[in-house]
Protein backbone atom coordinates (compact mmCIF):
# COMPACT_ATOMS: atom_id res chain seq x y z
CA UNK A 1 0.00 0.00 0.00
CA UNK A 2 1.28 3.04 -0.87
CA UNK A 3 2.10 5.65 1.91
CA UNK A 4 0.99 9.65 1.59
CA UNK A 5 3.35 11.66 -1.12
CA UNK A 6 3.95 15.50 -0.92
CA UNK A 7 5.05 17.01 -4.93
CA UNK A 8 6.10 19.95 -3.09
CA UNK A 9 8.30 18.12 -0.09
CA UNK A 10 9.86 16.12 -2.85
CA UNK A 11 11.30 19.78 -4.92
CA UNK A 12 12.01 21.22 -1.96
CA UNK A 13 13.65 18.68 0.20
CA UNK A 14 17.09 19.30 -1.12
CA UNK A 15 17.28 23.33 -1.44
CA UNK A 16 15.91 22.70 2.37
CA UNK A 17 18.85 20.23 3.07
CA UNK A 18 21.81 22.83 1.90
CA UNK A 19 20.55 25.10 4.09
CA UNK A 20 19.74 22.76 6.99
CA UNK A 21 23.21 21.50 6.31
CA UNK A 22 24.78 24.40 7.79
CA UNK A 23 22.60 25.46 10.57
CA UNK A 24 22.41 22.60 11.89
CA UNK A 25 25.97 21.70 11.78
CA UNK A 26 26.79 21.59 15.03
CA UNK A 27 23.18 20.50 16.65
CA UNK A 28 22.64 16.77 17.48
CA UNK A 29 18.73 16.57 18.59
CA UNK A 30 16.58 17.72 15.96
CA UNK A 31 12.65 18.20 16.59
CA UNK A 32 10.68 18.69 13.31
CA UNK A 33 6.85 20.36 13.87
CA UNK A 34 4.43 18.87 11.43
CA UNK A 35 6.72 16.12 9.62
CA UNK A 36 3.68 15.69 7.45
CA UNK A 37 4.32 12.84 4.80
CA UNK A 38 8.07 11.96 6.32
CA UNK A 39 9.68 12.82 3.21
CA UNK A 40 11.54 15.87 4.75
CA UNK A 41 12.19 13.56 7.99
CA UNK A 42 13.51 10.79 5.96
CA UNK A 43 16.02 13.15 3.71
CA UNK A 44 17.20 14.65 6.53
CA UNK A 45 18.22 12.29 8.85
CA UNK A 46 19.64 9.99 5.83
CA UNK A 47 21.94 12.69 5.16
CA UNK A 48 22.90 14.58 8.00
CA UNK A 49 23.74 11.64 10.08
CA UNK A 50 25.64 13.22 13.26
CA UNK A 51 21.98 14.19 14.15
CA UNK A 52 19.00 12.23 15.94
CA UNK A 53 15.90 13.43 13.99
CA UNK A 54 12.47 13.41 16.04
CA UNK A 55 9.46 14.07 13.06
CA UNK A 56 6.08 15.00 15.02
CA UNK A 57 2.84 15.57 13.80
CA UNK A 58 -1.00 15.88 14.99
CA UNK A 59 -2.48 12.45 16.20
CA UNK A 60 -4.63 11.73 12.78
CA UNK A 61 -1.11 12.44 10.68
CA UNK A 62 0.69 9.32 13.08
CA UNK A 63 0.12 6.80 10.83
CA UNK A 64 0.58 7.36 7.66
CA UNK A 65 4.19 9.20 9.45
CA UNK A 66 4.85 6.23 10.77
CA UNK A 67 4.36 3.65 7.69
CA UNK A 68 6.94 5.70 5.96
CA UNK A 69 9.63 5.93 9.06
CA UNK A 70 8.92 2.41 9.09
CA UNK A 71 9.90 1.50 5.63
CA UNK A 72 12.47 4.07 4.77
CA UNK A 73 14.01 5.60 7.95
CA UNK A 74 17.49 5.58 8.72
CA UNK A 75 18.96 4.38 12.34
CA UNK A 76 18.94 7.51 13.33
CA UNK A 77 15.27 8.79 12.11
CA UNK A 78 13.51 8.12 15.81
CA UNK A 79 9.70 6.67 16.06
CA UNK A 80 6.80 10.04 15.41
CA UNK A 81 5.37 11.23 18.17
CA UNK A 82 2.17 12.46 18.29
CA UNK A 83 2.48 16.19 18.84
CA UNK A 84 -0.17 19.47 19.16
CA UNK A 85 2.17 22.63 19.89
CA UNK A 86 -1.26 24.03 21.68
CA UNK A 87 -0.68 21.39 24.41
CA UNK A 88 1.85 22.27 26.87
CA UNK A 89 4.38 21.10 27.78
CA UNK A 90 5.01 19.03 24.67
CA UNK A 91 6.16 15.49 24.30
CA UNK A 92 9.34 16.14 23.49
CA UNK A 93 11.84 17.79 26.39
CA UNK A 94 15.12 18.95 24.81
CA UNK A 95 16.31 19.47 21.45
CA UNK A 96 19.38 21.97 19.72
CA UNK A 97 17.75 22.25 16.26
CA UNK A 98 14.21 22.60 15.70
CA UNK A 99 12.61 22.53 12.21
CA UNK A 100 9.08 23.12 10.77
CA UNK A 101 8.01 23.58 7.15
CA UNK A 102 4.95 25.13 5.41
CA UNK A 103 2.86 25.36 8.85
CA UNK A 104 2.74 28.96 9.63
CA UNK A 105 0.84 29.88 6.68
CA UNK A 106 -1.94 27.22 7.63
CA UNK A 107 -1.96 27.72 11.23
CA UNK A 108 -4.02 30.91 12.95
CA UNK A 109 -2.11 33.30 14.72
CA UNK A 110 -2.63 32.10 18.25
CA UNK A 111 -1.48 28.63 17.18
CA UNK A 112 1.60 30.51 15.82
CA UNK A 113 2.35 31.77 19.61
CA UNK A 114 1.76 28.66 20.99
CA UNK A 115 4.45 27.45 18.72
CA UNK A 116 6.79 29.71 20.05
CA UNK A 117 6.36 29.26 23.69
CA UNK A 118 6.64 24.87 23.18
CA UNK A 119 9.52 25.36 20.99
CA UNK A 120 10.97 28.11 23.71
CA UNK A 121 10.64 25.48 26.71
CA UNK A 122 12.87 22.44 24.46
CA UNK A 123 15.45 24.66 22.56
CA UNK A 124 18.63 24.68 24.26
CA UNK A 125 20.90 27.74 24.67
CA UNK A 126 22.86 27.31 21.31
CA UNK A 127 20.02 26.09 19.96
CA UNK A 128 19.15 26.61 16.19
CA UNK A 129 15.44 27.18 14.73
CA UNK A 130 14.88 26.74 10.89
CA UNK A 131 11.41 28.18 10.01
CA UNK A 132 10.36 27.21 5.67
CA UNK A 133 7.68 28.99 3.85
CA UNK A 134 6.19 32.13 2.71
CA UNK A 135 6.40 35.35 4.22
CA UNK A 136 5.22 38.80 3.56
CA UNK A 137 7.59 41.72 4.36
CA UNK A 138 6.60 45.31 5.74
CA UNK A 139 3.61 44.12 5.20
CA UNK A 140 4.13 43.13 1.77
CA UNK A 141 3.91 40.43 -0.15
CA UNK A 142 7.56 39.32 -2.08
CA UNK A 143 5.67 38.20 -5.52
CA UNK A 144 1.97 38.05 -7.23
CA UNK A 145 1.94 34.56 -6.59
CA UNK A 146 2.01 34.51 -2.44
CA UNK A 147 -0.10 37.52 -2.78
CA UNK A 148 -2.78 34.89 -4.93
CA UNK A 149 -1.79 32.07 -2.13
CA UNK A 150 -3.05 34.25 0.56
CA UNK A 151 -6.25 34.59 -0.65
CA UNK A 152 -6.79 31.14 -1.55
CA UNK A 153 -5.94 30.59 2.24
CA UNK A 154 -7.99 33.09 3.81
CA UNK A 155 -11.32 31.98 1.59
CA UNK A 156 -10.53 28.52 2.99
CA UNK A 157 -9.91 29.27 6.26
CA UNK A 158 -9.93 32.88 7.64
CA UNK A 159 -7.91 32.64 10.29
CA UNK A 160 -5.09 30.84 8.34
CA UNK A 161 -2.59 33.34 5.33
CA UNK A 162 0.92 34.09 4.78
CA UNK A 163 2.49 35.34 8.20
CA UNK A 164 4.04 39.22 8.60
CA UNK A 165 8.20 38.58 8.64
CA UNK A 166 8.43 41.50 11.48
CA UNK A 167 5.52 39.61 14.23
CA UNK A 168 7.25 36.18 13.80
CA UNK A 169 10.19 37.56 13.89
CA UNK A 170 8.96 39.47 17.67
CA UNK A 171 7.84 35.97 18.86
CA UNK A 172 11.37 34.67 18.61
CA UNK A 173 12.86 37.41 20.29
CA UNK A 174 10.43 37.18 22.61
CA UNK A 175 12.22 33.16 23.35
CA UNK A 176 15.48 34.40 23.04
CA UNK A 177 16.15 33.87 19.53
CA UNK A 178 18.11 36.23 17.15
CA UNK A 179 17.99 36.00 13.37
CA UNK A 180 21.13 34.29 12.02
CA UNK A 181 19.99 33.71 8.38
CA UNK A 182 16.83 34.95 5.81
CA UNK A 183 17.59 32.92 2.50
CA UNK A 184 15.47 33.36 0.03
CA UNK A 185 14.30 29.60 -1.59
CA UNK A 186 12.72 28.29 -4.39
CA UNK A 187 8.81 29.09 -5.18
CA UNK A 188 8.96 32.22 -3.62
CA UNK A 189 9.57 30.79 -0.05
CA UNK A 190 11.81 31.59 3.01
CA UNK A 191 14.14 29.67 5.15
CA UNK A 192 14.21 32.00 8.33
CA UNK A 193 17.33 31.01 10.62
CA UNK A 194 17.50 31.97 14.48
CA UNK A 195 19.81 30.79 17.08
CA UNK A 196 19.24 31.03 20.40
CA UNK A 197 21.19 33.24 22.76
CA UNK A 198 19.47 33.91 25.91
CA UNK A 199 16.16 32.12 27.69
CA UNK A 200 12.68 32.55 27.64
CA UNK A 201 11.38 36.04 28.13
CA UNK A 202 7.26 35.24 27.64
CA UNK A 203 5.26 32.20 29.13
CA UNK A 204 2.66 31.79 27.05
CA UNK A 205 1.60 33.34 23.51
CA UNK A 206 -0.32 36.12 24.72
CA UNK A 207 2.20 37.45 26.95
Amino acid sequence: MPVAFSAASERNKNPILEVLTGAFRDCREALEIGSGTGQHAVHFARNLPHLNWQPTDLSGNIPDLMERVAREGPPNLRTPVALDVRQHPWPVERADGVFTANTFHIMDWESIGHFFQGMGAVLQAGGVLCVYGPFRYAGRFTTESNAAFDLDLRARDPASGIRDFEAVNELAREQGLTLLADHAMPANNQALIWVRVGGKASSGPDA
